[in-house]
């Protein structure tokens, strides 16, 4: 039996902070026991890029691939947690001194905003440590089969989407929104599984790892 597994996934609850105009996570108990239903029944709705959540290539590539056509392989498999220290710009430079090892096929970012006691609760935080263009240029050419990072964005608030365009024009699916702070940095088995939506650019998901594989 598995017992080391950690749940790098965040609450979806209505306290997540959310990007700015998103209306966020909302439940709502439609059917209630206590005023005489036969069940409990919440409502949903949300932002598919709320909380924990991957991006495919559709995200900011029109016509690219949907996150069906992405299917599961680059979200379960062999992943490396670096930790990437106190910077909140996270360049190619930063990312060369991190001992990345040469074989990692989905790396995950444990930043500065890990060191936030109150990371993912209101209100939003503008000032993540987020990729810069020249980190994302450097983990193209790598040729990851995934990237993820421990804030609700991989690149830096208000700046143009050239992180997003550049990762996801190499066809890597981002993994944003993880938490990462009791994560010790090294080597796992990711298992992450999106919300099996159609002709979608995104969806939230459940992302856990396990000990890397013997």
């Amino acid at each position: 039996m598995i017992t080391e597994w950690q749940d790098i996934s965040v609450v979806l609850d209505d306290d997540l902070p959310t990007w700015p105009g998103s209306p966020g996570v909302l439940t709502k108990l439609r059917m209630s026991i206590g005023q005489g239903d036969d069940a409990n029944v919440t409502q949903l709705s949300l932002d598919v890029h709320s909380g924990t959540h991957v991006d495919a290539p559709r995200h900011c590539i029109d016509h690219a691939e949907t996150l069906e056509e992405l299917g599961l392989d680059p979200f379960i498999g062999a992943a490396v947690v670096i930790d990437t220290g106190p910077a909140k710009e996270i360049t190619a430079s930063v990312l060369e001194g991190a001992s990345i090892p040469d074989d990692a096929e989905r790396l995950l970012l444990r930043t500065a905003n890990s060191a936030l006691p109150d990371l993912y609760q209101t209100p939003f935080d503008q000032d993540y440590a987020a990729l810069t263009l020249d980190g994302a240029e450097w983990l193209a050419a790598r040729g990851f089969r995934l990237v993820g990072i421990d804030y609700l964005s991989i690149q830096r608030y208000s700046e143009p989407p050239e992180v997003h365009l550049t990762l996801l024009g190499e066809g890597i699916p981002l993994l944003e929104g993880l938490a990462l702070a009791e994560v010790t940095p090294g080597p796992y088995e990711l298992v992450c599984l999106p919300m099996r939506l159609v002709n979608v650019e995104g969806a939230p998901a459940r992302a856990i790892l396990l000990p890397p594989t013997k």
